[in-house]
């Protein structure tokens, strides 16, 4: 059996975006057999009751600056999006259509956009910007996250990750076990490495 792992996110997250960086900052990187699985944390969250940080003013406070001293420590390009939370539903579909060549560069422009360079993804021009960049038909993509089996696959992997007592993102699965957090990475890659 290939040990891989599971990497759950959803770009909404800042704390995938940083979970990634750290990962992409390793230099063994190219040596880790990472699977993505792409989730609607919103629909995580409700299928868990769970109320989200950004709907609970402290938390939201505390995740702001939290995310910064994360960033800082580990030289990550980090800046807070003034239009956080938005509904990523397009972008987590989206990546489910999008042909496996394209997947790396799509996943770092959607990452890089909001959480570095604080753009506005619910915006439709700045998601064609994306498109564009990635060599991606406009019209084919959006018809293609309307396609039902990609609107089941998505709700498949939220549901499956539920199932798995996955309750936020990112979440890091090795051998079973739940890393949950991108502080947990370093236990995710030991468990890898074991």
């Amino acid at each position: 059996m290939i040990k891989s792992v599971e990497f759950y996110f959803d770009f909404i997250s800042p704390y995938s975006f940083l979970a990634y960086k750290k990962l992409k900052n390793l230099y063994n990187y190219n040596e880790i057999d990472i699977t993505y699985k792409p989730i609607l944390l919103g629909g995580l969250h409700k299928l868990g009751g769970i109320t989200a940080p950004a709907f609970n003013e402290r938390k939201m406070k505390n995740m702001k600056n939290d995310c910064e001293l994360v960033a800082f420590k580990n030289k990550i390009e980090f800046s807070w999006n003034d239009k956080f939370p938005i509904n990523t539903l397009q972008l987590m579909r989206g990546y489910l259509t999008i042909n496996d060549k394209l997947k790396t560069k799509f996943f770092d422009l959607c990452f890089d956009h909001y959480w570095r360079d604080n753009i506005d993804l619910s915006n439709i021009d700045n998601i064609e910007n994306i498109l564009e960049n990635c060599s991606i038909e406009k019209n084919t993509f959006f018809k293609e996250i309307e396609n039902q089996k990609i609107k089941d696959k998505l709700k498949e992997l939220t549901n499956d990750a539920f199932k798995k007592d996955i309750f936020g993102a990112p979440t890091f699965v090795v051998n079973e076990k739940i890393f949950w957090g991108q502080d947990r990475l370093d236990y995710a890659l030991e468990e890898y490495n074991s």
